[in-house]
């Protein structure tokens, strides 16, 4: 999942559970809400730590191919 996925994920949650007042028989919106914000939350996590681990890894492949 991506940043921008994530942050997607994050406003639609906090949407559907803070800022909506109607009721659909058999579903729970603020929890859905609710889920998908963890949901959202888990996956940036997950986006930084790739971000960080390639990032590293690119610079190694930097540092090998041009010693000084």
């Amino acid at each position: 999942m991506t940043f921008a996925g994530s942050i997607f994920l994050i406003a639609v949650g906090a949407i559907l559970r803070f800022a909506t007042h109607f009721h659909v028989k058999g579903l729970d919106l603020r929890t859905i809400g609710l889920i998908l914000m963890i949901a959202g939350v888990v996956g940036l996590l997950i986006a930084i730590w790739q971000w960080a681990v390639w990032s590293r890894r690119d610079h190694r492949a930097r540092s090998t191919m041009n010693p000084r």
